[in-house]
């Protein structure tokens, strides 16, 4: 399975953004899919996961702005981010919870202050 991020770019903190992580080679219907991001320096850190039924789980810091989402049919998990904070600045991957696939290059998510 390849795994293609997007949907990064630069926002206001409070702003919004939504990312997009469309897998190709195999479906990943049935994978516990997650978002993740890194900074420099820093371990990659798991933000929000869905699993096959819908159930979605949040790290406590993005609770209530970020809502993780998956379409089947297209193949593709999605990261709807609300009320933006610069702390939220990162390098923002998909993958399995256990980290199945190859990472994919990532997309930059940059809230100024």
């Amino acid at each position: 399975v390849q795994l293609q991020a997007s949907g990064g770019g630069l926002v206001q903190s409070g702003g919004s953004l939504r990312l997009s992580c469309a897998a190709s080679g195999s479906t990943i219907k049935n994978d516990i899919m997650a978002w993740f991001r890194q900074v420099p320096e820093k371990h990659r850190e798991l933000v929000a996961l869905i699993r096959p039924t819908g159930i979605t789980h949040y790290v406590d810091s993005v609770k209530g702005r970020f809502t993780i989402s998956r379409d089947n049919a297209e193949n593709t998990v999605f990261l709807q981010m609300n009320s933006l904070k610069p702390e939220d600045t990162a390098v923002y991957y998909c993958n399995t919870d256990g980290w199945a696939y190859l990472w994919g290059q990532g997309t930059l998510v940059t809230v100024s202050s």
